[in-house]
């Protein structure tokens, strides 16, 4: 069956790696289980790209309780991209998902340097590209990198799993409990009303062009498939 996206980048946030009671980064079973959902979508024809926070390392946060340099504490949290990167390829190839880490910053023994037209040729290939070190910048988001990776991959759509959320909700629920889930929106809407989905300066990038960024529950996995299928799952955000 064809699929609603033929190219996608997922992004995911470094948070939802982590065991449910936190004391490890990584679940096995988390890991193991986005594998197999992003081979099915593979074995679909999708053309699929990866963007992770380090949220489950390093938390910016925490530097300022140290002491630690915003620039550096930046740098720090690239890193931190880079070992989740390299522990989603080590499952997807378990997996037989044929899978490159490409990185904005240099590490050269575990990855390749990113190189755009190199990113696109794998993924024409075939293969799942993970993309770390954010940006390669201080004072950018992972959310930032995701925006910038998906307009240079040409995808058609941004697929944001957020960890315990629906979708994009009216309100913050942690203050109005009643906060409505918001089936579309576009991005200025976003901004104007200021609903944290991204950092603004993504939702910016995004605003200027065709990708459509679907925000859905990551704690049921199915909802890849049900938004790759064109279901009306989550939040769907495009531009006017």
């Amino acid at each position: 069956m064809a699929t609603k996206y033929k190219r996608v980048l997922i992004k995911l946030s470094g948070e939802a790696l982590k065991d449910e009671d936190g004391s490890n980064v990584f679940s096995s079973k988390t890991l193991h289980s986005m594998a197999e959902t992003i081979e099915d979508l593979v074995k679909d024809g999708v053309e699929i790209s990866i963007v992770i926070g380090a949220g489950n390392i390093w938390r910016g946060k925490s530097a300022k309780t140290i002491g630690i340099e915003s620039t550096t504490a930046d740098y720090m949290g690239m890193l931190g991209t880079i070992i989740n990167a390299l522990a989603l390829q080590s499952c997807l190839e378990l997996h037989n998902v044929p899978c490159r880490v490409l990185s904005a910053i240099n590490v050269a023994e575990v990855s390749e340097p990113y190189i755009r037209r190199r990113a696109l040729r794998h993924l024409e290939k075939g293969r799942v590209v993970i993309f770390a070190g954010g940006t390669g910048n201080p004072f950018f988001t992972t959310d930032t990198a995701a925006a910038l990776r998906a307009k240079e991959m040409n995808c058609e759509a941004i697929l944001m799993a957020k960890n315990g959320a629906e979708g994009v909700l009216s309100e913050d629920p942690r203050i109005n409990p009643d906060a409505k889930l918001i089936k579309k929106i576009s991005y200025i809407d976003l901004l104007k009303k200021n609903l944290k989905v991204m950092d603004n300066t993504a939702i910016s990038l995004l605003s200027e062009s065709d990708i459509e960024l679907r925000v859905f529950n990551i704690n049921d996995l199915n909802n890849f498939k049900r938004v790759m299928n064109g279901e009306d799952v989550g939040t769907t955000i495009r531009k006017e």
